[in-house]
């Protein structure tokens, strides 16, 4: 089966809107989580987001993308050039467009834009809302603008699984590229719900942190005093291609997509499985997938959600899979610096996991000054770790119980 390697990344995010700033943000334990300024957020529970910051997009683009396609469209413009393969609109280094795809998922699409549209409609009846409402806000539009823009006439694909939308993506792209349908595909995740609707809705469920006094702070997976995620947005976006097309024009090659696990917990709308089974599946066939010893692995970039069911039934998890290995692996959550991203989160995450592989450093657990002692791995806590990680996991769990883990390991 053909090899799939990483060749460009991609990244919008409450930490940085390109991967270097991303980066530089994670590896020196630096949050991006502040109290909404997008609006006056006084009448909620949870007064804080991780919202971006000084993002900038051509006017002639934000009539027609609601803001989470602006966010795919800009991070899978800089996977493409990253990976030497887009310019101006043209595909190069003779890869047809036909063979180039897309696979951009998102949770939820457009709320921003479509709350402002049906209030529009409220107040001023039929006809006086954008004429284009359907089409900006549907969930598909994040892959239509990357493709249009970018010319791709590959396969393309939008999947929409809540919080493993990225990985869903991006291991819908491996498949894609292993059936030869594509030479390359651009894939990741992307989200922007931070509205008044968005926040008290999750408020309701009572999944969100309430710390607003330290917004820092309030992230903080596998800790004593977790009391909940906190909602961001952004978008995460690799270039995936075949090892063959990689190496015929010469890329630099950052990581390899090795394999990938799925499963459903076919339990709860919201709660993991109790015994944490679909995420035991989910990395026991990830590991059979990428045909990978469970004690090859490094490093686990967990799903770390810092709520008080997620943390604990991911380390049964791991605990369950790795058995006794699992006092030698390192795990960390970049949500402690990030937030939860919904439809982008396990995009940035897999991001995370390439620079990890590339670069030799595991991003820390912030804000991790009180550990639970019920929760005994190695979290990474407060500072990163240089390492020379060979083979890690990136794991995504998400409401509806779907299940997501992609095993990435370093290119030879």
């Amino acid at each position: 089966m053909e090899r799939v390697v990483v060749t460009g990344m991609g990244v919008v995010s409450c930490v940085g809107n390109n991967v270097q700033a991303f980066w530089d943000s994670l590896v020196n334990g630096r949050s991006g989580i502040a109290r909404v300024s997008s609006f006056d957020p006084s009448p909620l529970s949870s007064q804080i987001a991780g919202e971006v910051k000084g993002f900038e997009i051509d006017a002639k683009y934000t009539k027609r993308m609601a803001r989470f396609s602006q966010f795919a469209f800009c991070a899978a413009n800089e996977a493409l050039r990253h990976a030497g393969l887009f310019d101006d609109g043209r595909s190069l280094n003779g890869i047809p467009p036909e063979r180039i795809g897309v696979s951009v998922g998102t949770g939820i699409g457009g709320e921003p834009f479509l709350e402002e549209q049906h209030q529009k409609f409220l107040d001023k009846g039929p006809g006086r809302f954008h004429p284009l409402t359907v089409p900006i806000v549907i969930t598909n539009m994040a892959a239509a603008n990357v493709a249009i823009h970018a010319q791709l006439m590959g396969p393309n694909i939008c999947l929409s699984t809540a919080c493993a939308t990225g990985n869903h993506s991006i291991g819908a792209a491996l498949d894609q590229i292993h059936s030869g349908r594509a030479d390359a595909m651009v894939a990741g995740g992307c989200e922007s719900t931070v509205t008044p609707f968005a926040m008290a809705g999750y408020a309701q469920l009572k999944a969100l942190s309430t710390r607003n006094d330290d917004p820092q702070g309030a992230s903080r997976p596998f800790s004593l005093g977790r009391d909940g995620f906190v909602l961001s947005e952004g978008a995460g976006v690799l270039l995936l291609e075949s090892l063959t097309s990689a190496r015929k024009r010469g890329a630099v090659i950052y990581a390899e997509l090795a394999g990938q696990g799925l499963s459903s917990d076919a339990t709860h709308l919201t709660a993991p499985h109790p015994q944490a089974l679909g995420a035991i599946y989910a990395i026991r066939q990830a590991l059979q997938d990428a045909r990978v010893n469970s004690d090859e692995v490094d490093y686990i970039n967990a799903h770390g959600t810092s709520t008080q069911l997620n943390d604990a039934l991911e380390t049964k998890a791991i605990k369950d899979v790795f058995g006794p290995h699992s006092g030698k692996l390192m795990v960390s959550s970049i949500k402690s610096m990030v937030g939860h991203g919904l439809g982008a989160a396990s995009a940035l995450e897999a991001v995370a996991s390439v620079l990890t592989l590339h670069e030799g450093v595991i991003p820390p657990t912030i804000n991790l000054h009180e550990p639970d002692p019920a929760l005994d791995l190695d979290f990474v806590p407060n500072q990163a770790r240089e390492h020379d990680v060979r083979v890690l996991l990136s794991n995504s769990f998400a409401f509806g119980g779907h299940n997501a883990v992609l095993v990435f390991k370093k290119f030879e």
